[in-house]
Formats: C-alpha cells, structure tokens, sequence
C-alpha cells in the first residue's frame, strides 16, 4: 500500500518573508576589506551592482519581522555568487563573503530559532557558474579534466564567453553562458548536491526551496533528496520551484509543496479585477479580470491537485523576485492589496510576504522588484498598510482554522464570494466582496462572532463594504 502523505507541521502554521538578501538589510556590525566599494543603498535596482545587504542586517530585523508576526523566512540564494542575486554559485560551501560568510549565517540560525522563526535556504541545482570549480577545471583543461562529465559540452574549444557568430557551445539555464548546466546522469553530480542538501541541514537550516526543480528530470534523484533531507530532519521543509501543476513531484515522495504561483495570479485576477496593469503577463502568470464564480473554480481546481497536507504546505505567494511586485501590478491599488491579502490569510496554504510588500514597496519585473528597503526613510513607508499587514496576520495567527481549518464553498456570484473554514473545534466563515458597492447578506443561523474587521457590529445582516472582506467565527 502506498505510504500517507506527511509534509512539516510548522509549515502549515508558517507565514513566510522572502528576503533578497543584497537588498535587505545592511548589518551595523559588518566588518568587510576597508575598500570595497558598494553601490549606494537605495540606489535605482536597474543599475544591477551591490548594496551591501548582509546575514547580519537580517540578524538586526529579525524584531521588526516578529512584531510583522513572521515566524519563517525564506532567502534567496547566500552562497558565494559573482552576482548580486546569487544564483550564479561558485561554491556550495561556504557563504558569500559580502553577505558575512558562514559565520553569519550560524548567527542568524541561532537568533532565528530562539525566537521560534524557522530560515529555508534558496538550493540552484540545476546550473552553477563560470567559476564553479568544476567548471572552471573544464575551461583549464579541456578534455583532459577529470570533471568533463560534471556538464554536456558540445565541441572544443569551449566558449564560456561566446560572440555572435561563435555561440554557446554546452548546456546552459536558457542558454545563457553564465549559466552552465549540470549534468544530472552523472552520478557523481548527484551524490555532490545530496551532500550539500545534508551538510546545511546538518548546521541548522529548517528546509530547502528548490530553483527551477523541474528542470531535473530527475525522479529517482528527487526521491533520494527527500530521504536524505527527511533522515537529517524530518521536519525540514522541500518547496520546488513550478509555476504550473506539479503532480509528477507531489506525490509525497519527493517535495512537500511547491510556490504557487496559481494562487498568485487568480488572486489578483479576482481581488484587482478593476486595477490589473493592462498587457501585463509574466511566464505563465494568466492575468486578466475574473469574477467570484470564475475565481471559485480556480480554488476548486487548485485545492484539489493535491493531497490535503501538501495543500495546507503550498508556499502561497502575491510576488517573488521572479515577478512585479504586486503594488505595480495592481497599479499602486492598495485597497485590491489589501483585499488579496485578506485572501491569502484565509485560504489553505502558507502565505508568503515578498520584502517590503508590507510598507508599500513597488517595482515593476526584475530587476525592478528589487530595489533596497528604506529603512532609512521611514516616511515612505505606507503605516497604514502596514498596520493592515500587521492586524491581517495575527487573524491568522490567532486562529488555527485559518491555517488547517477544512475549505468549502459557499456562494460565488458576481464579485461576491463566500466560503468556510472548519475544524473540530471552530468554524469561520469569510465573506469577501471584490465589488464597487456594498454588498447584504442573511446572516447565517447559529451564534456568531464577527472578527474581521473588529470596528464593525454586527447586526441581523451581514453588511461587507465594497473591496473589502468580513469573516464571522462561530460561537459554541
């Protein structure tokens, strides 16, 4: 008989913060060679360069995150990396210098889980980089090098560096030379990342999120990944990167879950039906207006892919790195903002909050979404967004059936949408209006509480305000 299911408990708890970590923070303690030169903070993200955000800088805010009510992070990549947003990796081992190197790190994994916040670590094991020593043993010697097999090179002499009438001349991510792609029938390929995958959970980290994972068609290897993960912790995290179905590496034999970039888009289809940015698609992102009764049977579609507790571990995201930020999608709409987050605090699935996205960050496809957090300009920040933020999640966090809670549907017209969340011990229903006008409705039998929003009374009728979202809780 096949064997149940079973994702981390922590992470159906989980709201997540993604961290771009150049761009984050800069450590007050950070001690770097007296002239290394950095871009100034705050400078426009399309000059591309570094800003010197760090570990420690992350180590400093780790406050800020858990007053936001954050009891997870997710970083983007931190390993040694000649480019800003890592995910060119010279070496697995050891943390980029200009990050803080592994000793940071130790810091931050001490400080994090002493406030009960677990870290997820960004794995690119689909390609490296120019300087990847293997590679880079390739590019000395040719042939001759023992690693030759390490990667699919085409013909000699190899082009690391082509020009227009000369290409690429072995696999690389998209075909990008900078990129060079790993070749996952080396078995030695293999067991070098299962060890990496072993020795960060070994030091501490709580799980990995898995760039482009679907790009190692690798069945058996991703079988083999989670018996290693799973036998140093068990309670480690696996989130691949797939920005469609993922049925083939959810069979709870593989990963816990995967970003789900599903959720992101129907959700600002339906919440920011009026504000989506006209002609704005990214990869497989199907942006365009939806109403209730269309957005019910995405839900239904999606929460039905899946076993119930990869469901409830899904990495539910607005934005990432890969995307424009939701505020620009939605053209500077803060109350459709507002709206799908609401959503997302009440829906099955671990919500993730980009960097910044709480105080009114902006920014248009990379590299526009990863401007530096003003930490230093306090009156850019959108308080009363925050605050909102702030209140959306500790609904979440104060009510489990928010997070484990059974999902039904109960009424989907117009833009008008209903549903339930129950468990053995409560029952929450979520009445969430994505219209121009208020919008009536009986209210349902039993003893009721309304909880959301706390200013409003409620009477013999369920009153929800144009754009915004009400949620009762079941009085026993």
């Amino acid at each position: 008989m096949p064997q149940p299911v079973s994702t981390p408990n922590w992470v159906k708890n989980a709201i997540f913060y993604q961290i771009f970590p150049d761009r984050f923070a800069k450590g007050s303690t950070t001690i770097h060679p007296p002239h290394l030169k950095f871009k100034p903070w705050g400078s426009p993200p399309e000059e591309q360069g570094y800003q010197g955000g760090d570990l420690y800088g992350i180590v400093e805010k780790l406050d800020y995150l858990q007053s936001l009510g954050i009891n997870a992070l997710y970083l983007n990549p931190i390993f040694s990396s000649a480019a800003n947003h890592r995910y060119h990796t010279f070496d697995y081992y050891t943390v980029d210098p200009l990050l803080g190197g592994n000793g940071a790190l130790r810091l931050l994994l001490d400080e994090a889980h002493a406030r009960s916040m677990k870290v997820v670590l960004d794995g690119v094991f689909n390609h490296a980089s120019r300087g990847f020593w293997q590679f880079h043993h390739i590019l000395e010697n040719g042939g001759n090098s023992p690693y030759i097999d390490w990667f699919t090179v085409h013909d000699w002499p190899l082009r690391p560096y082509p020009e227009d009438d000369k290409p690429i001349n072995y696999n690389a991510w998209w075909n990008l030379a900078a990129l060079p792609k790993f070749n996952f029938n080396n078995p030695d390929v293999q067991d070098y990342f299962l060890d990496v995958a072993r020795h960060w959970l070994a030091f501490g980290i709580d799980g990995w999120r898995l760039d482009v994972g679907n790009e190692i068609e690798d069945h058996t290897f991703w079988q083999r990944f989670r018996e290693v993960v799973k036998s140093v912790n068990p309670e480690a995290y696996i989130v691949g990167e797939v920005w469609v179905e993922a049925q083939p590496w959810l069979q709870g034999d593989q990963w816990d879950a995967t970003m789900n970039y599903i959720m992101a888009w129907s959700v600002m289809s339906f919440a920011g039906n009026r504000s989506l940015r006209p002609g704005y698609h990214r990869d497989l992102m199907n942006l365009s207006a939806i109403d209730a009764s269309a957005y019910a049977k995405v839900l239904a579609h999606m929460l039905g892919l899946y076993d119930p507790e990869i469901v409830y571990a899904q990495l539910n995201m607005l934005d990432s790195h890969d995307t424009a930020r939701a505020l620009w999608v939605l053209q500077e709409d803060k109350t459709a903002l507002r709206l799908a987050f609401l959503l997302y605090m009440t829906l099955p699935g671990a919500p993730c909050i980009y960097y910044g996205t709480e105080i009114g960050m902006t920014g248009g496809d990379d590299p526009g979404c990863r401007a530096a957090f003003p930490w230093e300009q306090p009156e850019t920040w959108d308080q009363g967004l925050f605050a909102y933020y702030r209140q959306a999640i500790a609904l979440r966090n104060t009510q489990p059936v928010l997070r484990t809670g059974d999902y039904e549907l109960v009424y989907a017209e117009d833009m008008h949408l209903i549903f339930r969340r129950k468990d053995q011990q409560n029952e929450v229903l979520v009445y969430i209006n994505a219209g121009t006008e208020a919008a009536s409705f009986d209210m349902p039998e039993g003893h009721w509480q309304q909880i959301w929003p706390e200013t409003l009374e409620t009477g013999e009728r369920v009153v929800v305000p144009e754009m915004t979202g009400v949620v009762l809780l079941k009085r026993t």
